[in-house]
Order: structure tokens, then C-alpha cells, then sequence
């Protein structure tokens, strides 16, 4: 039997700054937060690197407000002449950046988000969370990483968790968007983006049913997001990643020194 061909995905890498200053890049004396070095080497560049070598990833987007200057650099100069990497100026939203560049780039479905803090990011996460997101045939998949898998490999490291019956989850900073209609749940994103970490205030933007179902644990996630999607015309599901390090993304001065420590080891 045939094997069915799955499509490359274009790659929209996220590196734009917030509004303010950011913590973490003022701790590291650095004005953008994804030219914070991590074992001698921009967060930025290393992401860029696993994405571009991919041989699943067809190109790169690097979404920033001033992608140039990120890409002037002596860490990042090599992204600018790539040809497997481009940019795209964005504003001061993540979300309204992706749309803006799902927009720019007609041709480029189905695509894959993921941003420059992802910096344990590797080859082998990525094939298994893009296989996983186009098996499943949905418009939207999201990356979750189960509480049991990382707090067996890192127990005393600090995550959010989404919990729901049957178990916790924490993000991995990893989007697929299979077709255009998912692009409602960008729209989506970006009236909820300033809750991004309130996790009742997102719910609870989806109505009283869906809040209610995850106050109670009474959904599993793969029921959460099933619902959610179905309020936003979308199919959505979760691709569950079986690597723990797949939701350390640097966001705290500890998650430097556990990202740091990982990839010393990795070599």
C-alpha cells in the first residue's frame, strides 16, 4: 500500500518583544529576550537551526518587530543569509504577528509556530509532534507535555499546568495549523493573548459550559479541546510529547540554568 506523502510545513518562529521591559533579558543584559545566550549561543540562532536543518520544515519565518536587527547579531548573521530563513516585521502581538504572516504567506500551509525560547527544541521532538499533528487530520493541534513525564525527569522544576480529568499538561510552545480555517483561532488568540497565563479567564472566554467542565475536571483534555475548537468552527486536538524537556522554555532566570544544564549534557 502506498504510503500517504505528508506535506512540509512552513515554520513561523516567534521572537518579538513584549510590551516593556523584559525581565529576563535585563537580567542577561540583552534588549531582546531571544538574544539571550544559552550554552554560548542566541536562543534565537538555536531554534533557527533545528527548524532550517529539518528536512520536514520547507522554510523559516523569523516573526519580530525588528527582525534585521535580531538577525545583525554575530550569534544570528549567519540566519540573514540563509536562504531557508526569511522575516517578517510584526507588531507587538504574537498572535497578530502569526495572522499576519498566515496571511503573507498563502502558500505556505499547513504551518507549524513555535518561538524563540523553545530552546530544547530538537529534531526528534519535532518529528514526533508534527507526526503526531498530521495524523490526527485536525485544523489546529498543540503540543502538551503530561505532568507524570516531566515531574519524573524534573521533579523540583516549576511548570503551568492545565489540568484535567485524567491528568495535568503543560505547553511546549509548539502550534500546528493544519489549513485557513484555522485561522480563526488565531483571531481567537489574539483577544485572549494578554490572559495567556490565566488559564479560567481563557476558559472562561469560551462560555460558562466549557469553564464549568474544566473547574470540575470533568473533561479530558482531548474533550477540552475538542469542544473549544467546535466554539470556534475549528477541530482541535492535543499531540501528547513523551520528551519532558519539550516544555522547558526560557522564561526565569531557573530556566535558563535547567536549559543550560541539558544541552551541556547533550553535548
Amino acid at each position: 500500500m502506498e504510503t500517504e506523502h505528508k506535506a512540509q510545513v512552513t515554520a513561523l518562529l516567534v521572537a518579538g518583544r513584549r510590551p516593556g521591559t523584559d525581565p529576563l533579558a535585563a537580567h542577561f543584559g540583552v534588549e531582546d529576550k531571544a538574544l539571550i545566550a544559552v550554552a554560548g549561543e542566541p536562543m534565537l540562532s538555536r531554534v533557527a537551526r533545528v527548524l532550517a536543518d529539518h528536512p520536514g520544515v520547507a522554510h523559516t519565518v523569523v516573526l519580530a518587530q525588528e527582525p534585521e536587527r535580531l538577525l545583525a547579531h554575530p550569534g544570528t548573521v549567519w540566519m540573514a543569509a540563509d536562504a531557508r530563513i526569511s522575516t517578517l516585521s510584526g507588531g507587538n502581538s504574537v498572535s497578530a504577528a502569526v495572522a499576519a504572516a498566515l496571511e503573507a504567506h498563502p502558500e505556505g500551509w499547513p504551518f507549524l509556530v513555535t518561538t524563540a525560547d523553545n530552546v530544547l527544541l530538537d529534531a526528534e521532538t519535532l518529528t514526533g509532534f508534527v507526526a503526531g499533528a498530521q495524523a490526527g487530520s485536525t485544523d489546529v493541534a498543540v503540543g502538551l507535555v503530561p505532568q507524570e513525564v516531566f515531574t519524573r525527569a524534573y521533579p523540583d522544576a516549576r511548570r503551568t499546568w492545565l489540568k484535567f480529568r485524567g491528568g495535568a499538561y503543560s505547553g511546549a510552545n509548539l502550534f500546528f495549523l493544519a489549513r485557513p480555517a484555522a485561522l480563526s483561532a488565531v483571531r481567537f488568540w489574539q483577544r485572549v493573548e494578554s490572559e495567556r497565563k490565566k488559564v479560567r479567564a481563557i476558559a472562561g472566554a469560551f462560555g460558562p459550559v466549557l469553564l464549568l467542565g474544566y473547574l470540575l475536571r470533568a473533561l479530558r483534555v482531548e474533550g477540552a479541546l475538542a469542544k473549544a475548537g467546535a466554539r470556534l468552527g475549528v477541530t482541535a486536538a492535543p499531540v501528547l510529547l513523551e520528551r519532558p524537556e519539550a516544555c522547558i522554555d526560557v522564561d526565569k532566570v531557573e530556566d535558563h540554568a535547567i536549559a543550560s544544564a541539558i544541552l551541556a549534557a547533550r553535548g
